[in-house]
């Protein structure tokens, strides 16, 4: 079985996405029933920057942390989240980054147009997980009616303007610092070697 050994730089950068995800989920944009905040945006600049595995590695970190108990999530945690209709939203948040980071690939100059496709793919993981949790836990497990309009209208229509303002933002930033990343990465490696 061949596995890819990651270095040092690259967990502590996973560490950091996680950190940043966390910290997004306390940045909120008040919306009736889904709050919007900044957590899918550093979910998609993780896959982005890292790539898919450590993309998705920090988001499934940034679970596992809320998951456990940490009060990393926007209203808390524990296993007991399991049952808010948002969860699925952070399950889609690692396959969303996984995704992302897959398309963007690792080359040291990805274009725009790749670099949008990878958004556009991640946050498609994103809300599909979330629309499809939420309808399914309000619906089947809560007991609380809500039709596929209705739910469409809060988990999409009110929240995608702002998360695609922010991940377009995102987007061109990424363009910037991927040079930089693959430099330092380079710097570090042969460093490693000496």
């Amino acid at each position: 079985m061949n596995r890819k050994k990651y270095s040092t730089r690259d967990l502590i950068l996973c560490g950091i996405f996680a950190a940043l995800i966390c910290i997004g989920a306390f940045i909120r944009i008040p919306i009736p029933v889904v709050p919007a905040t900044l957590q899918v945006q550093f979910v998609i600049l993780a896959g982005l920057l890292l790539g898919g595995p450590l993309g998705g590695a920090s988001a499934f970190v940034y679970l596992a942390l809320g998951l456990i108990g940490l009060p990393v999530f926007t209203q808390g945690g524990g296993l007991s989240y399991l049952l808010k209709p948002t969860f699925g939203y952070i399950i889609g948040f690692v396959g969303g980054a996984y995704v992302t980071g897959k398309i963007a690939g690792k080359s040291k100059a990805p274009s725009y147009k790749r670099l949008f496709a990878a958004t556009g793919a991640g946050l498609a993981v994103i809300y599909i997980t979330g629309i499809l949790y939420f309808y399914v836990c309000n619906n089947y497990v809560l007991n609380i009616p809500f039709g596929m309009g209705t739910t469409l209208l809060y988990c999409f229509v009110m929240v995608i303007p702002g998360d695609l303002i922010f991940c377009t933002l995102v987007t061109v930033l990424s363009k910037r610092l991927i040079p930089v990343l693959n430099r330092e990465r380079i710097a570090a490696v042969s460093s490693e070697r000496r």
